[in-house]
């Protein structure tokens, strides 16, 4: 019995877990600047100055961007002399596909569902205008 209770324990505690790290990523995802950071460096490394060339914001506003990100998992910084390079980790962006894509398969259904009901309703209308 302590054993199974011990067990439930630790597995309500990943849950919460798991479900903190995906909140996490979509908070992070939620911002349009961040997407956009995580889109120039899906491209390839960068330095804060190549991430903040195309924004209309200061250095300290694109780092706290880059802050959300790096906390969430979704970059990591390395250090190269100076400069602090980001890079993107798409790993991290895994448990976000796989939450999301429980729910393309309701919308799958749902969609083939209102395709059949549509064209059903279609060849009734067909079948009621073929009286001319």
């Amino acid at each position: 019995m302590h054993f199974t209770l011990r067990l439930i324990s630790h597995m309500v505690y990943y849950q919460d877990m798991a479900t903190d790290e995906l909140s996490r990523t979509f908070s992070a995802l939620a911002d349009p600047t961040r997407r956009a950071i995580l889109a120039r460096l899906s491209r390839g490394e960068a330095t804060v100055n190549d991430i903040a060339a195309p924004f209309d914001m200061t250095l300290p506003a694109v780092s706290k961007h880059l802050q959300v990100l790096e906390k969430a998992g979704l970059i990591s910084r390395g250090r190269d002399a100076q400069w602090r390079p980001a890079r993107l980790n798409a790993v991290t962006l895994a448990p976000a596909a796989d939450w999301i894509d429980g729910y393309r398969h309701f919308w799958d259904r749902s969609f083939d569902a209102l395709d059949q009901h549509l064209a059903h309703q279609q060849a009734q209308s067909t079948k009621g205008n073929t009286h001319d």
